[in-house]
Order: structure tokens, then sequence, then C-alpha cells
């Protein structure tokens, strides 16, 4: 099942021969396996027979910065091109359990502190197969407006689902985005794509995270995601906000930034998701 340039570029790189290799499910993107060396190593590949151009590039960076944070788990990258990416195999462990949610929230607190001088990157990236701009900024206000609400705005619109309501409803939020959110709130390092999907506990009962969409940010608008699809337990909460206590306002903002989630599934999974965009447009406009 592995494409063979993939095959040649893994025996050839640990200097082994593969011995198995079982396809690894949970995605819609992508084909995954978990590989077995003769070496008796394990490790993950994924690929694409025609992903987006530097996608796989994006993905690898922002797992090489999450673990620059050094605070939770993420796959060790070994190496990647346009098609295809082989990391660390983390494993599968059990469901998670309290402590396991405890010291994920504590966790995902600590990266929140790995900060940096502006909202944004120096690079671009993808949340899923939507392109992601990242242009640094200062305020955060003209970031998420612009790079965020706007820029799947002018997808939504090439897409044909920006019906005239829906339009003026988001032209409206956008410009009085000051009015709900801050304009420097501390710079966080966020991985961006934080539904349940891309949380798991690995093979030594570790939290980790997986395919991120990093950037820097309101630590708000990962939180936020996190409650947009479930999957994130009661004590994952407490734990992150012992550790770092939300400002007033958040149960406000967080359909807001969630807004930038439902406008991206809007445009990969189509009009099932209007009825969610339109709900929160009406609520703030």
């Amino acid at each position: 099942m592995l494409p063979s340039p993939l095959r040649n570029h893994i025996q050839t790189h640990f200097h082994t021969e593969i011995t198995a290799s079982n396809a690894v499910g949970g995605g819609d993107i992508n084909q995954a396996a978990r590989i077995d060396l003769s070496n008796g190593q394990t490790i993950f590949a994924k690929w694409h027979a025609s992903p987006p151009p530097g996608m796989f590039a994006a993905e690898a960076f922002g797992l090489e910065l999450l673990a620059q944070a050094r605070a939770l788990r993420v796959p060790q990258v070994y190496f990647h091109t346009e098609n295809y990416l082989v990391m660390t195999w983390l494993g599968r462990g059990a469901a998670p359990t309290r402590a396991v949610d405890l010291r994920l929230g504590e966790g995902l607190a600590q990266q929140h502190r790995f900060s940096a001088e502006r909202y944004g990157l120096p690079r671009d990236n993808f949340c899923g197969l939507t392109p992601q701009r990242n242009t640094p900024t200062e305020n955060w206000v003209t970031f998420f407006g612009t790079h965020r609400l706007g820029a799947q705005m002018e997808l939504a619109s090439r897409r044909g689902h920006l019906p005239t309501e829906r339009a003026k409803r988001l032209e409206r939020l956008i410009a009085r985005l000051g009015d709900f959110l801050p304009a420097h709130p501390p710079v966080s390092l966020l991985h961006g794509d934080l539904w349940g999907g891309n949380r798991l506990v690995t093979a030594a009962g570790e939290p980790a995270l997986i395919d991120p969409a990093v950037y820097f940010g309101d630590r708000e608008a990962d939180l936020a995601f996190t409650e947009l699809f479930g999957g994130f337990s009661v004590a994952f909460y407490e734990a992150y906000r012992a550790s770092w206590a939300l400002e007033a306002g958040y149960h406000t903002r967080k359909h807001i930034y969630n807004l930038y989630h439902l406008l991206n599934h809007l445009n990969l999974f189509g009009e099932s998701y209007g009825r969610q965009v339109d709900a929160v447009l009406k609520k703030y406009t």
C-alpha cells in the first residue's frame, strides 16, 4: 500500500528494511500507516498523491515549533517531501484518564506561554486543506479580521457560499470586531486546529498533539475550538484554568473565534455548516 518512492526513501533513510505496514485511519485528507522496520523501530507516515504545494513542509514546521515549547508531546519529524511526511510513531494508548486530561490542560497552558513579538507566523500554512494566511501583525483584531474571518469570507464568495444576507452580516461583524475582541491579548503559540481528533494518548500514557495549524494568537482561539465539537473533559478545562485563568468575557468571544472554523468547514464541506455560521452572525450583528 505504501507508494514506492516513500518505501524506498524510508529504507534508505533508516538503512533497514520495512517488515510491515498497517493503515491508520482517523483523517479525511491523507493516507497514513504505521510502519515496522527490521531494526525494531516503528514509525508513522502520511502521504497524499496531489497535496496543496507546501502542505507537508508546513506541518513539519508546525510540529517542530510545538516541540520548541516543551509543553506537550508531539511527533518528531524525520523527513518530508511534497507528497509525504515521516515521523515517530507515538502509539495509541487507552482512553484518556482524568490524570491524562489534567496533564493536557496544564501542558496547553504552558504551550500558550510560549510567545513571539507579533500575531501570525513567518510563514503561511494550512487548516485542513485550506490555505491559512499568517502575515505577522501588531494588532490582534486586525489579524483575526483580515487573515481569519476576511480570508474565509473571500473563499466563501469564490465558492458560492456567501448569499447576500450572510455577506452583509459578516462584513458588519468584521467592521465591529474591535467591540468584541482585545487588540493586544498575550501572544501565544496556538495549535490552531485543536479538535478532539488532534489530541491522543500515547502508548506510554502521555497526552500528545498532532496535525497542527500553528500560529501565534489569542490563546482563547485554541480553547474555543476545543468546545465546538467536544471531546475534552471537565478535568482538562479545570487544569487549564488553574494554570492560567481566562479573562472575563471569554464565553462571548469564543463564538467569534469558532466562526473561523465554521466558515472553514462551510468552505470545505458545503452548506451543511451554513446554519451554524448564520446563527453566530445573527448573535453578533
